[in-house]
């Protein structure tokens, strides 16, 4: 049987990330249901090499979890608080379910060293949905999309990491030109106005809001056209290529 092998990690500092997916106009987030515990979720995560940077390990971690590189990723916030994890209601589940784990040995040590006081680094990621191929990691039984208004409750404090970094995405959509990642390769003006609305829960004025998005100098309009019902076809439109 395997040693879960503590040494190779930062001791004390884990990656928590918040991977947003978009799909029929809802705002979706990757979420891991754990192989232990009952009914048991958390967001995708794990520890950093001390080897690699912060920045390297959020990538690893999205690439184990999702099967793609080149994502979007920033991060956020950290995590610190003087009681977190040591006063979470899940530490004594974990304790008691890492010493009966069949396929990693878990010794006193290293039970003790998983469940204690952690900080996190939060990351969110965006990600073209459709292109995801979720992976659960070790400790995991599966990987879901879930709509961000109707996630299950979470270990730790991973349901206040989520709502930070939604707040971050809307501080940093505009600014940084970012809500396209969560879009496929081409798209409606109509559907980055949907987007935006249900990042922002509320709706635009539709003029102003083409206005805006065209003025934002970064679009490229494609002779061809989406083809649906409508008799008057909307553009579609990409990000420009940078040269």
């Amino acid at each position: 049987m395997e040693k879960f092998a503590t040494e190779k990690y930062i001791a004390h500092l884990s990656i928590d990330c918040v991977i947003f997916g978009y799909k029929e106009k809802t705002l979706k987030v990757l979420v891991s249901k754990f192989i232990y515990g009952k009914n048991l979720w958390g967001l995708p995560g794990g520890y950093i090499l001390k080897t690699e940077s912060i920045d390297a390990a959020a990538a690893r971690i999205l690439k184990e979890r999702t099967a793609l590189t080149n994502i979007y990723l920033e991060q956020f916030k950290v995590f610190g608080g003087g009681t977190r994890i040591v006063n979470s209601p899940t530490k004594e589940l974990l304790k008691s379910e890492l010493k009966k784990f069949d396929k990693i040995k878990f010794d006193p040590e290293t039970i003790k060293w998983i469940t204690g006081r952690f900080v996190s680094i939060g990351y969110y990621a965006l990600v073209d949905i459709n292109k995801v191929k979720p992976l659960a990691g070790g400790f995991e039984d599966r990987l879901e999309w879930r709509s961000i208004g109707s996630l299950p409750l979470m270990t730790h404090d991973h349901n206040e990491i989520v709502l930070s970094a939604l707040e971050a995405l809307r501080q940093n959509i505009d600014r940084k030109f970012i809500a396209f990642n969560l879009l496929p390769e081409t798209f409606t003006m109509r559907e980055i106005q949907e987007l935006y609305e249900t990042v922002y829960d509320h709706s635009f004025a539709r003029n102003n809001f083409h206005k805006k998005i065209l003025d934002l100098g970064v679009l490229e309009r494609l002779e061809k056209k989406f083809t649906g019902a409508s008799n008057k076809a909307p553009f579609l439109y990409k990000i420009k290529s940078v040269k």
